[in-house]
């Protein structure tokens, strides 16, 4: 390509058109087509008329639910606010009951009303849903914690561009601790957003600000970190870690047994899941899981502390190869009886952090502008 301006230019539209193609077919696959998949519901009662119905159930159904008895109303409040079954259905000749959590999700309270709607209208009587652990009234659907996972997930991949390529003549450790301060930062604007702003946390508002941070801090210790390695192609892959594959697998606005078993399975391990499960274990559910999320996003920030270290290595052992470089030049030049003027090492060093500086502003441009 003969114009070097066309080629940059060109060369700057690979990483939108990938986040065009990666988006499209991380959203779209995620949250197009949901379906149950395993999806655990419960029947209440252990008479033999009981289990037949729920064989019934588990038969008409096929993959879509894993049905299980048992003994007890009470029991299967128990597994709802425990978040092991989507649903439980007490079966009457009268008065047939649905116990949901739609604090859990709202969308799976719905999947399972659908399945079971149907077979109380086949007794000919009306179905009673009941909700163990509804959402507060200001976040009526219970999807307030998936956009607030947004926000703070932005506050924090954004500033990595700052940290990471405007921030390159600092050293790690600087940039590191940056990286911890703007994620107290990114943790009290998610505290803010989330209790006085929109008023999704009533009480716990400490904790809340507390994942937060655990969940920013992670994401930014592993993109300046990834930066030393990685420089203008650090946007792409913060976007495809934190957007595509973080949101799509959250269960924010669909659990994973809605979803297919890609997603489903990052569900297990990625932080997006990890913040929302855990923000919702604390605000509705009695703190019951909390544990295991909390160590999901202590394991993101322990990865990003490791990336960090790496790249300080990696970056201390090419600074001692740059100037022992540039010292050898310099003597060689002087041995030769040259003098360093606008063609000599200093010359070159001046163009190369003037190219750096030049490389970093179109980064930081780019990013923010993504």
């Amino acid at each position: 390509m003969r114009s070097p301006a066309l080629r940059h230019v060109l060369t700057h539209l690979i990483t939108p058109l990938l986040m065009c193609v990666g988006m499209g077919l991380a959203y779209m696959g995620a949250f197009v087509t949901p379906e149950p998949h395993h999806l655990p519901v419960a029947v209440v009662g252990t008479t033999p008329q009981a289990k037949v119905f729920a064989q019934t159930v588990k038969d008409t159904a096929g993959e879509k639910l894993d049905v299980r008895t048992v003994a007890t109303r009470a029991d299967a409040v128990d597994l709802l606010e425990s978040r092991d079954v989507t649903g439980a259905y007490v079966p009457s000749a009268k008065a047939p009951e649905l116990l949901v959590a739609s604090a859990a999700s709202d969308m799976g309270a719905m999947a399972v009303e659908k399945v079971f709607t149907p077979v109380a209208a086949g007794q000919g009587v009306p179905l009673k849903v009941t909700d163990v652990a509804r959402p507060v009234a200001d976040d009526p659907t219970g999807q307030g914690l998936f956009f607030l996972m947004i926000a703070v997930s932005i506050g924090s991949y954004a500033s990595v561009a700052a940290l990471g390529a405007a921030g390159a003549a600092l050293s790690m450790r600087v940039r590191a601790l940056l990286a911890v301060g703007v994620s107290v930062v990114v943790g009290c604007i998610g505290a803010l957003l989330a209790g006085p702003v929109f008023h999704l946390a009533h009480h716990d508002l400490a904790g809340v600000w507390a994942m937060a941070w655990l969940y920013s801090a992670g994401i930014l210790l592993i993109g300046v970190g990834l930066h030393t390695f990685l420089k203008r192609w650090t946007t792409l892959t913060m976007m495809v870690l934190f957007v595509m594959l973080n949101f799509t697998s959250s269960g924010g606005l669909f659990r994973p047994e809605l979803q297919n078993g890609f997603f489903g399975t990052l569900h297990a391990f990625w932080n997006g899941a990890g913040f929302v499960e855990g923000v919702r274990s604390l605000l509705y559910f009695g703190d019951d899981g909390l544990g295991r999320t909390v160590w999901t996003l202590v394991v993101w920030l322990l990865a990003g502390v490791l990336l960090t270290v790496a790249a300080a290595l990696y970056e201390g052992t090419g600074r001692t190869r740059r100037e022992a470089a540039h010292a050898g030049t310099e003597a060689g030049a002087a041995s030769a009886g040259t003098e360093t003027g606008r063609t000599g090492p200093r010359h070159a060093r001046d163009e190369a952090a003037r190219e750096a500086a030049r490389e970093a502003e179109e980064e930081v441009e780019e990013s923010v502008g993504v």
